[in-house]
This record gives structure tokens, C-alpha cells and sequence, in this order.
């Protein structure tokens, strides 16, 4: 019986079911927790809304280093496998509404514009497109609502 080794490095992962595990652990650390008082009863902030620590923003390349790839490119090219591309994708797709939804708020709209035109399909800062891209167009426009508000 010969059982010649294929050669190369074993998989990451044996099942999208396995991947999908560590990918809903990276999102639910992102939440962060409630800080609590000494009674366990969570901290309020002024607005009455509980403090959360530990939050921190959904990356790709946050993602990819939470399932043990050394970089988001090689998350990238573990996409291109048939069996985990769904699982990958709709990942990936979190951390880009993530990004999205900065896009409405003061401090998040520069960091947002970068993160969606260098890491996302479909949005482009590219100068011919137009003079001012699509993005920063909309970010413009939903700041100026937000100013009108306040």
C-alpha cells in the first residue's frame, strides 16, 4: 500500500461550519462588554446608555489574524477555495457594513472613505471617475444632514 504524501500544508480549516465559529467569536469580541459596578449591575453613561469596553472596529485584516492567517491577503487567497468562498464573503461583507455605516458619523467618515475605496469592490476614489469619488460625494452630503440637525 502506498500512501505517498500530496505535499503542502495541510488546510486551515476542515468545514465552513468550523471557519464560521471563529468568524462569529472576532465579531462578538469586536462588541466588546458592559463595564459593571461592584454590585454586577452595568455602568450608565450620561445619555443612560451602558458603557461598553473593549470595542474595537471589524477589520479584514483584523478578521483574517483572528482565524490565523499571518495577513489579510492570505485570507484573500483563501477565499478563492470553492467550499469556503460563501463563508469568507458574507465575513468580509460585515466588516465593509461596518465601515458603511461610519460613513454617517463625524469621526468615522475620513477612516470609513479609505477603508471602503482600498478594501471593497464597487467603491472607488479613483480621480477619473469623477473629480470628487462617489464616496466622499456621499459622505459630504450625509454630514451636511447631520450638521443641519445639530
Amino acid at each position: 500500500m502506498n500512501t505517498k504524501n500530496k505535499g503542502g500544508r495541510p488546510p486551515k480549516f476542515k468545514s465552513p461550519e468550523e471557519m464560521q465559529k471563529k468568524i462569529d467569536d472576532y465579531f462578538t469580541q469586536c462588541e466588546g462588554k458592559v463595564l459593571t459596578d461592584t454590585e454586577g449591575k452595568a455602568v450608565l453613561d450620561k445619555y443612560g446608555n451602558p458603557v461598553i469596553v473593549g470595542a474595537k472596529p471589524p477589520t479584514v485584516t483584523g478578521l483574517a489574524l483572528a482565524l490565523g492567517f499571518t495577513s489579510r491577503q492570505a485570507l484573500l487567497n483563501y477565499q478563492a477555495r470553492p467550499k469556503f468562498i460563501d463563508t469568507i464573503m458574507r465575513a468580509k461583507s460585515r466588516c465593509e457594513e461596518y465601515a458603511e455605516s461610519r460613513l454617517y458619523d463625524r469621526e468615522g467618515v475620513r477612516g470609513a472613505t479609505f477603508s471602503l475605496t482600498n478594501n471593497f469592490k464597487g467603491w472607488s476614489n479613483c480621480p477619473e471617475q469623477t473629480e470628487e469619488s462617489e464616496v466622499l460625494k456621499k459622505a459630504k452630503e450625509i454630514l451636511e444632514g447631520v450638521n443641519s440637525v445639530i
